[in-house]
Formats: C-alpha cells, sequence, structure tokens
C-alpha cells in the first residue's frame, strides 16, 4: 500500500509534528506561527492607519490654551494644571529638536502628591484627550522585584505600545502617568538590607525607565522569559507623569516644620505655616523620609502639591464642569423621559456629608449613588412620572437608611 503522505503548513513547511495547530483548508494546511504572522501584517496595514500620531502642537496652541482645556474639566488645581501643561508643551518641543543641536532640552518627569479624590488621576485621564501622541495610564501597586508573582516594571511599556498598535517609533515618544506611586515606597528612610519585594527593588527597577534607555520590553507585558520575543523601547523621549496620595507624608511634613531651634529667633516663619493644608510646604526631604529613594527622586524633578478641597470647590465640581456628576444624573434621567430637579438645599447638604466623610470628589459620587439608586430602579418602570425633585428632607432620610452613614466611623 502506498504511505498517505504527512500533511504539512502551506506557508511555511513545516510538518504536523512540527507544529502545535494544523488548520486544514480547501487547498492546504496553516500552522499557528503562520496565523499569528497573518494577524500581525493585518494590525500593522489596517489598524495602524486609522490612527496617526502627530509629534507637534498647532502653532497656535500655548500652555495657556492646554490649561484652558483642563478647566473645563478638573475643579481648581491651578498650580497642578500649570505645571502639566508646560509639562505637555515642552515635551512636544523636545520631539521636534534638531539632534544636531548642542543644547539638549532635557524632559521634566512630573510628581504629583495630594490627597485621595483630588483629581490626580482625572487630570491624567484630561490631558490624554489633549494629546496627538500615545498616552497610557498604569498603576505601580502591580509591580513586584524581578522573582517574584506580579509584573516586572517594563510592562509599563507594554501598555504604551498596546495604545499605539505596537508602533514602537510613536511609543518612544509618548507620555506615561504612573499611578500609586506611594505605594512602592519602602518601610523606612533606611536603605533595606532584606529584600524589598514591591518597594525600594521596584524603585531602582525603574531608575533607567525614567533616565532614558534602550528596554527590552515583552509585548504582551506580565513577566519576561528566555523564549519570548522582546521589543526594544527607548524611553529617552517619553514623559513620565507619577501621582500618590502618600497618605501620613503630612504629619512628616509637621515634624520637619516644627522642629525646635537653637538660639533666639522671630516666630514668623511659624505664622506662615498653613496648618489646614501641609502638602503646600513638601520638599524633596519630605519624600526621602516616607520612603522613595533619592535615586528616583533625583528623576522626578517637577514636584507639585494638589490642594484639598474645599466646600467650593466640591459645590463646582457636582455642578460645572463639562462631566459633572449632576449633569451626568440629569442626562440618565432624561433617557426615560424624566427631569430631574436637585434643589439647593439638598446640594449644600450632600456637599457637607461629603467634607465630613473627606473622600473628596469620590466621596460626592458615593453619596449620590446611595441617594439616586432606588430612584434609578423605579421610576423608569412608571411612565406616569415626567418630572423628578430631590429635596433635603428626600436626602436626609435616604442617608440615614444607606452604608453610606457608616462611612465617617470607617
Amino acid at each position: 500500500m502506498k504511505k498517505e503522505a504527512e500533511p504539512s503548513c502551506s506557508f511555511c513547511g513545516r510538518k504536523k509534528k512540527e507544529t502545535q495547530i494544523l488548520i486544514s483548508g480547501i487547498e492546504g494546511h496553516i500552522c499557528e506561527n503562520c496565523v499569528n504572522q497573518a494577524q500581525q501584517i493585518i494590525d500593522e496595514e489596517l489598524f495602524q492607519k486609522h490612527k496617526k500620531f502627530q509629534f507637534n502642537l498647532p502653532s497656535a496652541v500655548k500652555p495657556r490654551d492646554i490649561k484652558k482645556f483642563l478647566d473645563g474639566y478638573v475643579i481648581g488645581q491651578d498650580e497642578a494644571k500649570k505645571y502639566i501643561a508646560v509639562a505637555v508643551y515642552n515635551h512636544y518641543k523636545r520631539l521636534n529638536q534638531s539632534k544636531n543641536d548642542e543644547v539638549e532640552i532635557e524632559k521634566s518627569n512630573i510628581l504629583m502628591v495630594g490627597q485621595t479624590g483630588t483629581g490626580k488621576t482625572l487630570l491624567a485621564r484630561t490631558i490624554a484627550k489633549f494629546l496627538n501622541v500615545p498616552f497610557a495610564i498604569v498603576d505601580a501597586t502591580v509591580f513586584t522585584e524581578a522573582g517574584y508573582v506580579g509584573e516586572d516594571v517594563e510592562s509599563i511599556l507594554s501598555r504604551l505600545l498596546q495604545v499605539c498598535n505596537y508602533d514602537v517609533t510613536a511609543a518612544q515618544h509618548g507620555i506615561i502617568y504612573i499611578d500609586e506611586i506611594d505605594k512602592i515606597a519602602r518601610k523606612g528612610d533606611n536603605p533595606s538590607i532584606t529584600r524589598d519585594v514591591s518597594g525600594e527593588g521596584v524603585q531602582q527597577a525603574m531608575l533607567k525607565l525614567l533616565e532614558g534607555s534602550e528596554v527590552l520590553v515583552p509585548p504582551q507585558g506580565g513577566r519576561k522569559h528566555p523564549e519570548q520575543k522582546m521589543v526594544k523601547v527607548d524611553t529617552s523621549n517619553i514623559l513620565f507623569i507619577c501621582g500618590g496620595a502618600f497618605e501620613g507624608i503630612d504629619k512628616v511634613i509637621a515634624s520637619r516644620m516644627n522642629q525646635a531651634k537653637v538660639g533666639f529667633k522671630k516666630g514668623d516663619d511659624k505664622d506662615k505655616v498653613n496648618k489646614e493644608n501641609f502638602l503646600s510646604h513638601i520638599s524633596p526631604l519630605d519624600l526621602r523620609t516616607f520612603g522613595l529613594i533619592p535615586e528616583l527622586i533625583g528623576r522626578l524633578p517637577v514636584l507639585v502639591h494638589l490642594n484639598p478641597l474645599d466646600i467650593e470647590a466640591l459645590r463646582s465640581i457636582l455642578t460645572e464642569p463639562k462631566n459633572a456628576l449632576l449633569k451626568q444624573y440629569k442626562k440618565i434621567f432624561k433617557a426615560d423621559g424624566i427631569q430631574l430637579t436637585f434643589e439647593d438645599d439638598a446640594i449644600e447638604f450632600v456637599i457637607a456629608k461629603a467634607l465630613e466623610y473627606k473622600l473628596g470628589a469620590r466621596g460626592l459620587r458615593s453619596i449620590c449613588e446611595a441617594l439616586m439608586t432606588d430612584a434609578m430602579f423605579d421610576l423608569p418602570s412608571d411612565t406616569s412620572i415626567k418630572e423628578f425633585i430631590v429635596t433635603r428632607e428626600f436626602v436626609e432620610s435616604k442617608l440615614e437608611k444607606t452604608n453610606v452613614a457608616k462611612l465617617k466611623a470607617a
């Protein structure tokens, strides 16, 4: 009997025993490797053409225009907006700088410090809407030192590659926002003599990324292994913006500013200390005491703080921005043909509760969800209701029955 020929891939010629999957067709076969390569070609030829990144700003756009755009979405925090506007504006200048220029503009990585709910991540997401360069937001809490369960620091760049469909040239001119940077602080000011799985070791691994070097990146993120295909990315032109709450650093600042001094001196300096907002006096020394290593602090030269939200800021967050909370709820009810109205007394009570819970803008969202859940559940089913007015009495009764009232105790 004539022996039947072993099937093979019609594209690369691999035999069936040399492949994991061999898909049969009318005229031949194709293996999993050729399928992956064909998918990459499709992504490069089709999807990448739909999103082109431009590495220059229109000549009419200046830092004031960038800040004005941020004002439409983020309430207050004028100083932080100025720093970000200048950093982004200069980033585009660096991208278009001639390589033969003797004076090389260095990038100014930014570190934002502020309480939870003050708008750090919102600032990053808003500036992403304005830019024509790849922009990625990553979370520092998932990174661990090499050899432990978790992700390698290089997976930061994997996120940026995925945003621009693995266009390395575009990724090398992008901006990355690293959130929760305070969660990788070491446990004390002194260098650790043991392995610090998700603290000092991660900070040291981030140094080469922030400074600018050629890094081998696993395209899909996660852990690197020897058989994996790597992509080389140069981080010299990538701008890094870091943010964190740094819970407890106000005590470090207070301790530094209230140190006893030897000798006689007038007490004018103490009067200038803003005891309501110690973050306004933050310095790189405080970050070192908190647990960031000096090498990392040096690679984040622009240090900016975000002010805690007061009554006026919370009221504006509820009503003024383009995506204000009350506007969102009105749009939700309008889709069911119901007109939603908030009385001024109800808004004042919600703001007072948000200040009491000290959760910033997120506290406003928690309270509003607790108030509106029952209404959003019942009213769409009742077609006779065309208007819903939220009063102070309604707000007080709802908050007493929900778990939001337990936030203060927590």
